[in-house]
Order: structure tokens, then C-alpha cells, then sequence
């Protein structure tokens, strides 16, 4: 198993909810298993989130693809997402 990590900013958290959350069908089309989202304790705006998936080929492919792109755009991102992959030790 691997897991996508996340972090990013956003203009307005709940905007950018409505849209990850219509966004769930692309999310299992793209081989995501399970996802949860996090905010900043201090900063409703500051996101972290985390999508599972089967490989880590996967969550890379799914990181990289246009469609996560698009969504981010429509949903407010306000800075560039910093990234990281894990593997389940």
C-alpha cells in the first residue's frame, strides 16, 4: 500500500471541499482506496490530505494526473502542493 500526501493552501476551505468531495468518482476511477483530509490547527485554509492506494506506481500516476490538476485550479488552490509519497512499512 502507498499513500499520497498533500499540503496546500486554499481561497476558501469550504469552496474547495464542495469540489474535492464531487471530485469522488475520479478519485476511484484513479485508483484511490481511502482518503482523509486534515486542516492546520491555526488555519482552516492550510489542507493536508492523504489518499491510499494499492502501489505506489498508482499514487504517482494519480499525483501527475491532469484531472487532479484541473480540480485543484477549480477549487481554489492558492499555492504550489507539496508532495510526498510513503509505502506502508
Amino acid at each position: 500500500m502507498a499513500t499520497l500526501f498533500v499540503r496546500h493552501t486554499v481561497a476558501d476551505y469550504a469552496a474547495w471541499r464542495r469540489i474535492f468531495d464531487d471530485f469522488a468518482p475520479t478519485h476511484e476511477a484513479l485508483g484511490v482506496i481511502d482518503k482523509a483530509v486534515y486542516q492546520a490547527a491555526d488555519n482552516a485554509n492550510d489542507i493536508t490530505v492523504t489518499h491510499d492506494f494499492a502501489t505506489l506506481d498508482a499514487a504517482k500516476a494519480f499525483a501527475g494526473s491532469p484531472q487532479l490538476k484541473a480540480a485543484m485550479d477549480h477549487a481554489g488552490v492558492t499555492s504550489a502542493p507539496t508532495i510526498w509519497f510513503t509505502t506502508r512499512a
